[in-house]
């Protein structure tokens, strides 16, 4: 299959800044069956955008605008080939724990395999693992299996919940939260049993029928455990899948911290305000710019523009414009 992707993302700030610093890890990978054909990226202001490769092969581009601005533009386009991924079985052997004892210990798992900045182990966590049955028992894959659909259960999609950094205990706590959330609960309980897991940052194809959980306007997230003969396997808890041929990576890493899409710095006195918007189609072609329109991340309102009405106000002026037009018909 291949997709198109458009990621928008627009940083606005209340009052003029005079630089901002920014590094984007927006480039598909491309590994296992996943080639990312094409890729760009388009920076407004206009800037010189470099790159370079962190510690998890994740393709990093950063760049500096040193002028005073009050907004930033990132547009990411790609075009990657993803077919389908050969069936798992339905469980592994029973001496897979002990192949996989030897596999961490002749390789090098260390920061997948302890807890990370997101992932610490809580009472909160030890008492829910109890709940999942979240312990060495059958196989490693046929647990790792019944976590994520007990995961899936056990929790409510809930994006008005919890914040970009909210430790797990605030998901734990009210059994409400969104696609990061799940993954790092998932990800300290799968470390918590000596297998090697990571947080893997990316886009998920929405279709009609499969009425996925988490938000097609958004980007996505996963986790990957590593399995004796199976390698890297990723399991989806916010819908509770196996992933496949609609998941496409765009970063690994320990967890939400070592991989954000956008992470950054600015000189000035000022409030930031983000906006994203995601799409993702199966398709040779690229998508039409004007298709894709960054929403408002978080609950302040973007401050006021002088120069006219932004995509966001406009398509709300559209959307309220068709809805009169509607209403004068019946």
């Amino acid at each position: 299959m291949y997709y198109s992707i458009l990621h928008k993302t627009r940083f606005r700030y209340s009052a003029p800044v005079s630089e901002s610093v920014t590094e984007v890890r927006m480039q598909p990978r491309s590994e296992g069956a996943q080639r990312c054909l094409s890729f760009k990226l388009t920076v407004t202001p206009g800037v010189r955008v470099s790159s370079y490769t962190d510690n998890y092969g994740n393709a990093v581009h950063h760049f500096d605008i040193p002028a005073p601005h009050r907004t930033t533009t990132i547009s990411a386009e790609a075009i990657v080939i993803l077919p389908p991924l050969p069936p798992l079985p339905e469980a592994l052997a029973p001496e897979a724990w002990a192949e996989l004892d030897i596999l961490t210990r002749v390789e090098d798992h260390w920061d997948f395999l302890v807890p990370s900045h997101f992932t610490s182990a809580t009472p909160l966590l030890a008492s829910f693992a109890d709940e999942v049955e979240a312990c060495r028992r059958d196989d490693p894959l046929t647990v790792l299996r019944q976590i994520t659909q007990r995961m899936f259960q056990a929790f409510a999609y809930d994006p008005e919940q919890t914040e970009v950094d909210s430790p797990i205990e605030v998901a734990l706590e009210s059994r409400k939260g969104v696609c990061q959330d799940f993954s790092h609960i998932m990800i300290a309980l799968v470390r918590g049993l000596g297998i090697p897991c990571r947080y893997v940052s990316g886009y998920l194809f929405h279709r009609v029928e499969d009425h996925d959980r988490s938000e097609q306007d958004a980007t996505h997230a996963w986790v990957e455990a590593l399995l004796p003969g199976l390698g890297w396997v990723g399991f989806d808890p916010t819908n509770n899948l196996v992933t496949g041929d609609r998941h496409i990576r765009t970063a690994v890493g320990r967890d939400y911290a070592d991989v954000p899409p956008t992470k950054g710095v600015f000189k000035g006195r000022a409030e930031s305000h983000l906006a994203v918007g995601v799409k993702v189609m199966p398709t040779e072609a690229p998508i039409p710019d004007e298709e894709v329109h960054p929403r408002p991340m978080g609950s302040a309102p973007p401050p006021p523009e002088g120069d006219g009405l932004d995509a966001l106000e406009a398509l709300e002026a559209q959307q309220q414009q068709q809805q009169q037009q509607q209403q004068q018909q019946q």
